[in-house]
């Protein structure tokens, strides 16, 4: 069950990307707070050069960033950088890249589910930290002890992201069951202003990919049924996003160097990617 108001004392778990501060909303607690427009809402993106995403997003994410499957658990995160705490969609001042789908994993922030071990529930919490969490808001939370409308859609935004994380779960335990991962590795070779190799082939990413050849090749009943399901179209979303690779790319080498006007792809300059 899913709850904005917490038992006293009860211990949350878990720690959650972009959250510092997240506490159970609750109208004692929380009664004259809101939400205070902000023009930079999804600046601390910046600092996140991978953030995860669920199934259901992959067609629109693959119009920006490759989508990969990380760790054990083949998490699927879109890869929007390639070096720690760097996001290329996202300038120093805050402002997000127009071409840039921003996940529903941070455009829920600042309201995020915590788990109550003590009685096995989730509840609503807000990161009290958050620069767009205020005393003076522009939209309440609460009003005359209630939840306002706003705050009401926010818990309906987090209930629908916990059903599409638990799709997702199942969408790669399905992949998986079906042998369908494979290892695969983003490398880049730089090259010198004849085309020529220059310096070490520099390696961008480690990752689980699903292998299009082995996706091709189940038989066509079961081929049918992940059509019908809805999950073919995602696999192959993830299969496209991944020729973004290049795009993420040419954004860090612009970014070395802003006075070097960029190189066309597909030409003979500059660096050369490998996936």
């Amino acid at each position: 069950m899913e709850n904005t108001q917490p038992a006293q004392g009860s211990p949350l778990s878990g720690q959650v990307l972009f959250y510092s501060n997240p506490q159970p909303l609750s109208s004692e607690q929380h009664g004259g707070l809101g939400l205070k427009q902000i023009e930079k809402p999804f600046a601390f993106l910046g600092k996140a050069h991978a953030v995860p995403l669920t199934v259901n997003e992959f067609g629109l994410a693959s119009t920006s960033y490759p989508i990969i499957f990380v760790g054990e658990e083949k998490t699927p995160i879109g890869a929007m950088g390639i070096r720690q705490d760097e996001n290329l969609f996202v300038a120093e001042d805050g402002t997000v890249a127009s071409d840039f789908y921003v996940p529903a994993f941070a455009r829920r922030y600042p309201f995020v589910f915590a788990n109550d071990q003590s009685q096995e529930r989730l509840l609503l919490c807000v990161d009290r930290d958050a620069p767009m969490v205020s005393n003076q808001p522009d939209v309440p939370f609460f009003e005359n002890g209630q939840p306002t409308q706003y705050t009401q859609n926010a818990m309906e935004f987090c209930q629908e992201f916990e059903r599409q994380r638990r799709s997702t779960e199942q969408f790669v335990k399905r992949m998986t069951e079906l042998g369908l991962f494979t290892q695969k590795s983003a490398n880049f070779q730089p090259r010198d202003a004849q085309g020529q190799p220059s310096g070490d082939q520099q390696r961008i990413a480690e990752y689980w990919a699903i292998d299009e050849q082995k996706l091709n090749e189940l038989p066509d009943d079961q081929l049918a049924q992940l059509h019908r399901e809805g999950i073919l179209g995602a696999c192959y979303a993830h299969i496209i996003s991944l020729l973004n690779w290049s795009r993420v790319l040419n954004r860090a080498m612009q970014k070395q160097a802003p006075q070097t006007p960029p190189q066309p792809q597909g030409g003979s300059e500059g660096p050369h990617l490998q996936i």
